[in-house]
């Protein structure tokens, strides 16, 4: 392993987030994923001459929330440009950009690390129109285009040169894709395409102030290659600098097979874009009122919800942040806090069952069978004592999830779960317990207080586990005296 400690690592990254729109950014054209190639287009869409655009309203409250969020100075005064370039994915032979004039300047996003909490300061974020797709893997002698996801709005999120590991980088990432879903402008999934990042990154002896020469690396489509991407290329320029070789500015892919980048072409400069105002999209500005109906239309976010959960419902703080992690974890545990008093259990229940439903199901909780009044009413049997927690979580939870329409309490009675707690039914089984261990039971009145687990343990065998055991250890309690 290459000695990196004189080095520091200096990264940057540019995330391009998809906006959740129903259209396109300049056309009426759908957005969704999935559907068959070229089907998402229009003559806008695929630049037919005498076409004009027009602009997506929703995409700029997204961009102007985005950047309320990350703590950003919102411009009021904005227009789009032309980023000219060639590929076959541009119809137009252009990109509509704000790179120029962003709508949002500044600003910062708060990460978490082994080394302490900071904040990762923010360059801009500008809005865009996405590329269409290369599909190299369709037909074996050609390369096809599919432009459904051509003119599709983007945010991008550019951050000033100022991470400097993989972990910063993981954790920056990690808390942008959160954000994205908290403030519902962006799903955030990588797979899709819809989150992806390029990363910016370059060595320097530790203590220096001038950056070193940097390399990009592509399209990086999960945290986890964002982070081998920023470790390989760490260790990469920290040996070409040991070894007096002069690293050139490139454009370089991860190989997520064997975790190493390669070049694919020299760096551009900005100037090679030859960007300049579009003539087809007049400016647009922003009032005050405007950009303050957005603001006040911010959801809580994940900190606040850590918060309140401690302060509101007594939650432990590793319990609040585990279900804030995910959205959609968070506002499924609101709707069951909203029908039962039980925030603990209710947690609980989050953080067991449905989490392990969850992994061994490699699915999201929208797929999850059971409403949150289900898992209320289980939570209701255990605290009535009709239900044993172990019979809830595994016997009548595993039925409820084959039978998602079912009734929790009836189908706890046939299937044999409920406990018996009347004194009636449970005194006869407790009388044979203590006549079966008269020896045990002078040793419990010596003092070996520890023997009553041993009689709650035999009349729950006694009862095939329907002894409720709380009445059940009172009981005894009252007879042992």
């Amino acid at each position: 392993m290459q000695e990196l400690s004189k080095y520091e690592t200096v990264i940057g990254l540019e995330v391009h987030a998809q906006l959740l729109t129903h259209s396109k950014l300049f056309c009426g054209d759908s957005i969704a994923f999935g559907a068959e190639p070229n089907t998402h287009v229009s003559p806008i869409t695929l630049a037919h001459p005498g076409t004009l655009p027009k602009m997506n309203r929703q995409a700029i409250r997204h961009a102007i929330k985005m950047g309320l969020a990350c703590h950003c100075e919102i411009e009021k005064q904005n227009y789009f440009a032309r980023k000219n370039y060639f590929y076959p994915d541009l119809p137009k032979g252009y990109q509509v950009s704000q790179h120029t004039t962003p709508i949002c300047k500044g600003g910062y996003v708060p990460i978490s690390t082994s080394a302490g909490d900071r904040n990762i300061q923010l360059n801009r974020i500008h809005m865009e129109e996405d590329a269409g797709k290369s599909l190299h893997d369709v037909d074996d002698a050609n390369t096809c285009i599919d432009y459904n996801r051509a003119g599709t709005p983007l945010i991008e999120i550019v951050s000033e040169p100022d991470l400097h590991s993989a972990e910063e980088t993981a954790a920056y990432l990690t808390e942008l894709r959160k954000l994205v879903r908290y403030l519902g402008v962006c799903d955030g999934n990588m797979e899709e395409g819809s989150f992806r990042c390029d990363v910016n990154i370059s060595v320097r002896l530790r203590g220096t102030e001038k950056l070193g020469t940097k390399v990009e690396i592509k399209n990086l489509n999960s945290i986890r290659n964002a982070r081998k991407a920023v470790e390989y290329e760490t260790e990469r320029l920290s040996g070409m600098l040991d070894r007096g070789e002069t690293i050139l500015q490139q454009t370089r892919t991860l190989d997520v097979n064997t975790g190493k980048t390669f070049a694919i072409r020299d760096k551009e400069d900005a100037d090679d874009y030859r960007y300049f105002a579009d003539p087809d999209l007049p400016p647009f500005n922003l009032t005050d009122d405007f950009i303050e109906s957005i603001r006040q239309g911010i959801p809580e976010l994940q900190r606040e919800r850590i918060s309140r959960y401690m302060r509101d419902w007594n939650l432990p703080e590793y319990d609040a942040k585990v279900i804030t992690e995910d959205i959609e974890m968070a506002d499924y545990f609101e709707a069951v806090s909203a029908v039962t008093a039980n925030r603990k259990a209710a947690a609980n229940w989050m953080l067991g069952s449905i989490k392990s439903w969850m992994n061994d199901h490699n699915a999201a909780l929208a797929s999850f069978p059971l409403k949150p009044p289900m898992i209320a009413a289980l939570i209701s049997l255990v605290d009535e004592g009709k239900v044993s927690n172990s019979s809830a979580t595994s016997k009548l939870f595993t039925h409820l999830l084959a039978n998602p329409d079912d009734n929790p309490e009836e189908a706890a009675g046939r299937l044999g779960l409920i406990q018996q707690s009347a004194a009636g039914d449970l005194e006869p089984l407790i009388d044979q317990v203590l006549q079966q261990f008269e020896a045990k039971v002078a040793e419990y009145k010596k003092g070996k207080k520890g023997l009553l687990s041993l009689f709650v343990g035999e009349v729950m065998k006694r009862s095939k586990g329907k002894a409720d055991p709380k009445v059940t250890n009172q009981l005894l309690l009252e007879k042992l005296k």
